[in-house]
C-alpha cells in the first residue's frame, strides 16, 4: 500500500505545482481557434498518442454537443494507414508532418504531446508546423526537451517518471476541456 500511497503523492504533488498561467493559455489559444473555426491537430506517441486521440474527442464532440458550431480538432494518430504509408515510404520521422503539411493553415493550432520532450517525429511536425504560421503547443515532462524550445506554449510535467507525466496530461486535457465548457456556459456537458 506503501508503494500506491507514494505514487498518488507525488502525482497529487504535480499537479498542484502545475501553471495555472499555462493552463489558462491552452483555453484562451483554445477557445479562440474555436470561436474564429480554426483547426486544432493533436499529436503524439504510445501513451501520449491515446491522450491525442482522446482529447479530439472531448473537444470534436462535447464541446460541439447541442451547438450549431461544432469544434475543428482531430487527432493525427487516429489514421494509422496513412501513418503507416508515411513511414514505409519515407521513414517514421514523417508520420505526422506529412499529414499535417497538407492541411495545415496559418494560425492553426497544432498540440504535440511527448513525455520526454525529444520524439523526433514530433519535433519534426512542430517544426514544419511553426514554418507555416501555426500555434503550436507542447506537453512535455521531464525538463520538457527540445519540443519546449521550439513550442509557442508549453505545458511541463517537472518529473522523470513517464507513468506519471502521462497521467498528468490527461488530467490537463480534462481540465482545459471542462474550462471550455464553463466559458461556452455549459458547465455540466459531457458528464
Amino acid at each position: 500500500m506503501q508503494n500506491i500511497d507514494l505514487y498518488l503523492n507525488e502525482v497529487v504533488g504535480l499537479l498542484n505545482g502545475a501553471s495555472r498561467e499555462g493552463l489558462r493559455q491552452v483555453v484562451d489559444l483554445l477557445m479562440e481557434a474555436y470561436r474564429e473555426d480554426r483547426q486544432v491537430f493533436i499529436i503524439g506517441n504510445g501513451g501520449s498518442a491515446a491522450t491525442a486521440s482522446h482529447m479530439a474527442c472531448d473537444l470534436q464532440k462535447t464541446v460541439g454537443l447541442n451547438r450549431t458550431k461544432k469544434f475543428r480538432a482531430m487527432s493525427l494518430t487516429d489514421n494509422v494507414p496513412i501513418m503507416t504509408a508515411w513511414a514505409n515510404d519515407f521513414d517514421y520521422t514523417h508520420i505526422f508532418s506529412g499529414p499535417l503539411e497538407t492541411f495545415i493553415k496559418p494560425d492553426d493550432l497544432v498540440i504535440a504531446i511527448s513525455g520526454s520532450g525529444n520524439s523526433p517525429n514530433v519535433i519534426r511536425a512542430i517544426e514544419m508546423a511553426n514554418e507555416k504560421g501555426a500555434v503550436t503547443i507542447g506537453m512535455s515532462g521531464f525538463q520538457g526537451g527540445k519540443l519546449a524550445q521550439i513550442c509557442k506554449y508549453n505545458l511541463i510535467v517537472p518529473s522523470d517518471n513517464m507513468q506519471q507525466i502521462e497521467d498528468v496530461h490527461m488530467v490537463f486535457c480534462h481540465l482545459v476541456f471542462r474550462r471550455m465548457l464553463e466559458e461556452l456556459g455549459d458547465p455540466g456537458a459531457g458528464c
